[in-house]
């Protein structure tokens, strides 16, 4: 198995395993966090009329319903998402509230979109994933008509973003094993250097390149703190493997670091972005 392979095989057992049943636990607290990211790509959805939308790394479906929300009765939204949990999540949130939407469970890398059919393609935070980057992104050029808008916000480095990272550095004496944080590799942080998401884009056949910084307030109740510590990112990811009693000595350490970031019963943090933006032009 090639380098990409098993990339690719990592990412979908990670977020159809663990990682993607948390997010689904955790889906109110993470919709809190990222709303202002869902309203500032809302905007772009209602920048023009919109036939055809696809949200890249759909998660549960918020930004989606809520793209499908401003394009009207007449245009069509489509989540894509590689995770199966956080997809039939998101079936569920649409047919309770009547939404017409589609949710796909599939690698946006390789599903086979039908061809020139969307005029947006967004995503917040659901293309550092990608174990080939260029392959991903020439496949969703392949899916935009001539004309589109590609719109996505994506981490920038994790030095500037000391809330996402605050959990490994304060678990790492007593976890050693949480792996290193790899700036090529598929994670979190895998488009935070400008010049290879250019480059990536340029590749792929984009055109007018923006990548501009967006830095952004996040909250979420203080309430659930401790949850998105032992579920989420690579510190609750390695908590799902040890016993009850490494896991309760990880989590005393671990919650007081956050304690610059709770303010009453909120904690608030900087998100330190890249607003990334192209455009399709001729046909790829």
């Amino acid at each position: 198995m090639d380098a990409s392979h098993k990339n690719d095989a990592e990412q979908k057992a990670l977020w159809n395993g663990t990682a993607g049943r948390a997010w689904v636990d955790a889906q109110d607290a993470l919709d809190r966090m990222f709303r202002p990211m869902e309203e500032l790509l809302v905007k772009e959805v209602a920048a023009r009329p919109r036939a055809g939308v696809l949200d890249v790394g759909c998660g549960t479906g918020s930004t989606t319903l809520s793209a499908k929300r401003e394009v009207g009765a007449e245009g069509q939204c489509v989540g894509v998402d590689i995770s199966e949990p956080m997809i039939d999540r998101a079936r569920s949130r649409a047919q309770r509230d009547g939404t017409q939407v589609t949710f796909i469970c599939a690698d946006a890398a390789l599903h086979p979109f039908e061809r020139a059919s969307f005029d947006l393609i967004f995503s917040r935070f659901g293309v550092m994933f990608f174990s080939e980057p260029v392959r991903a992104f020439e496949n969703l050029r392949r899916a935009a008509r001539d004309g589109a808008d590609l719109c996505c916000i994506v981490w920038r480095s994790p030095g500037e973003n000391r809330f996402m990272t605050t959990a490994e550095r304060a678990a790492a004496p007593m976890l050693p094993n949480i792996p290193a944080r790899d700036p090529n590799a598929p994670g979190q942080f895998a488009l935070a250097d400008p010049n290879r998401v250019r480059g990536i884009l340029e590749q792929s056949g984009w055109a007018d390149i923006e990548i501009v910084p967006l830095d952004v307030e996040c909250s979420f109740p203080q309430a659930d703190l401790e949850r998105y510590v032992t579920r989420l990112g690579p510190v609750g990811r390695l908590l799902n493997d040890v016993d009850e009693h490494t896991k309760a000595r990880v989590t005393a350490a671990v919650l007081p670091a956050f304690s610059q970031f709770v303010h009453g019963a909120t904690v608030r943090f900087d998100a330190a972005c890249w607003w990334v933006r192209a455009a399709a032009r001729g046909t790829p």
